[in-house]
């Protein structure tokens, strides 16, 4: 395997100067980039089936273990906070359970018995998305969640580094990423782990547009459970209203938060009203706007939002 092999180019970097070290790793990341970049029709296959599966109500189900299963688990725990992406819509099954988080836990990516036992005890079936990343390809724990859900008939998307792999040929969706030799040799956390962290980075985010859950460039499903956050939510609104920041924050506490019930309540909704337009816009606000007769607001010219 590619991501296993000793590569003669980095056989003595233990002996190089420091820079040079450095810029060898540096340029493994843009490697990485590459190898996401020409991954990118079979991504965006997988993200627009499983925006279709989802829109059914099912779940989005991360599998991993070892350094892939953190980076999936680090990208579906994102999207609660900033897509309101439901948390019972959401599983995280990563070899070893929460303690592999933190620290590696031996013969957890071995566990073939368990992983099939976890897919059966959640009941994951054909309303779900599970998303199965391994640098191999060949991790006994994901390969196994990954066969039994997709007996299950839930859509399976495999995200390896290595041609030709069981989660490849097993997965409905398979991207690759053609990350190659690591600079030192089988280290996956690097160019291999930065390719898995952009792919499910990309994926998620388009998963998520093409639900409705951003709009005008703006994160307007986000949960504002930070100071932070509630200004962003407040900003959100003015910028997409060119309303003042009170008339912003009332409607928010009308809208017990929901930038997108706001944005309807500013032009004249009431709560129930605005609530039933977006439900029955799937929760597109744009659709939404449509439906009671408004444009897609022009945005006011605020500068940048805060981060």
């Amino acid at each position: 395997m590619d991501t296993e092999r000793a590569s003669p180019r980095y056989s003595d970097i233990d002996v190089w100067a420091p820079l040079d070290i450095a810029e060898a790793m540096i340029e493994g990341q843009f490697t990485a980039v590459a190898a996401v970049r020409s991954a990118r029709f079979a991504l965006l296959e997988a993200a627009l089936a499983a925006a279709e599966r989802l829109r059914e109500g099912g779940r989005l189900v991360y599998v991993g273990a070892g350094t892939s299963g953190r980076l999936a688990v680090q990208d579906g725990a994102e999207l609660v906070p900033t897509f309101s992406w439901p948390q019972e819509r959401l599983l995280l099954l990563i070899a070893g359970g929460r303690n592999a988080l933190l620290r590696s836990i031996e013969g957890a990516e071995d566990a073939v018995d368990q992983a099939a036992r976890l897919v059966q005890q959640h009941e994951i079936g054909a309303a779900d998305v599970v998303v199965a990343v391994a640098a191999s390809g060949t991790t006994p724990f994901t390969v196994s969640c990954l066969s039994e859900a997709k007996r299950r008939r839930a859509l399976t998307i495999g995200v390896a580094n290595n041609r030709g792999t069981p989660i490849l040929k097993e997965a409905d969706h398979a991207i690759w990423l053609d990350t190659g030799a690591e600079p030192i040799a089988g280290s996956t956390r690097m160019k291999a782990g930065t390719a898995q962290r952009i792919t499910l980075n990309v994926f998620s985010s388009l998963v998520m547009i093409l639900l409705g859950r951003v709009y005008d460039g703006l994160m307007v499903d986000l949960q504002a459970v930070s100071q932070k956050l509630v200004r962003r939510s407040e900003n959100i609104l003015t910028r997409l209203t060119g309303r003042s920041g009170e008339q912003a924050r009332e409607a928010l506490r009308r809208a017990d938060g929901n930038v997108k019930l706001a944005v309807l309540l500013l032009h004249g909704c009431e709560v129930e009203e605005a609530t039933e337009v977006l439900s029955r816009a799937g929760g597109q606000l744009r659709a939404a706007l449509a439906a009671i007769g408004k444009p897609a607001p022009e945005p006011a010219d605020l500068g940048d939002l805060p981060t």
